[in-house]
């Protein structure tokens, strides 16, 4: 999962989604530096991040891409993932996704300062594209998609990913559709035994 996902299944704990969405930035044992709760969302994020990989639904949709995407193949689904969230939003949350990556925005904003060096750079380009809801259109997927090939050297083939999502749309919708409630159901069960802990 990407950006957005992790900060949807973060709760209503701003420390907790703060911690979700920079644990990629974070390194082995840098993360026990932070408080308890945000400590608990980089926790999370990592077994997001393996129920993920590990999951049956999510490797059917890694391998209908996988000859176009190669070994970029899971990064390409996270974004498509995204892309899904952010376009039916309204299925999975309560209030407009706008609002939503406004407050994420804020939260990441708000803690720059112990914000992850990678973080810091990339909090800017984040805050003026609007990632989190351009990922619910075509035009804001080629971009993002565009600076990440870039970042490889242009062999990922990303900057054609849009294609590829147009071209497997509809069965990749519906894996999602399958998926993503089982991602919600685990998040909840795990942030409760991470913070019980």
């Amino acid at each position: 999962m990407n950006f957005l996902a992790h900060a949807h299944l973060s709760g209503n704990n701003d420390k907790i989604l703060f911690g979700n969405f920079i644990a990629d930035a974070v390194k082995g044992k840098q993360w026990e530096k932070y408080e308890i709760e945000i400590q608990a969302g980089i926790r999370l994020h990592r077994q997001i991040d393996t129920f993920t990989d590990k999951h049956h639904i999510v490797k059917r949709s890694v391998n209908r891409i996988r000859d176009d995407y190669g070994r970029y193949s899971g990064v390409v689904m996270d974004i498509y993932y995204d892309h899904f969230l952010a376009k039916y939003w309204g299925l999975y949350h309560p209030s407009g996704l706008n609002g939503f990556s406004k407050h994420v925005y804020a939260v990441l904003s708000k803690r720059f300062l112990i914000l992850p060096d990678r973080t810091k750079m990339m909090l800017p380009f984040l805050i003026a594209q609007n990632w989190l809801t351009s990922y619910a259109k075509f035009s804001g997927l080629e971009r993002v998609f565009q600076g990440m090939d870039r970042r490889t050297g242009l062999v990922s083939g990303m900057s054609d990913a849009v294609t590829g999502l147009e071209k497997n749309y509809e069965e990749l919708k519906q894996d999602f559709t399958e998926f993503y409630p089982e991602l919600q159901d685990f998040s909840k069960d795990t942030l409760v035994r991470i913070l019980e802990k």
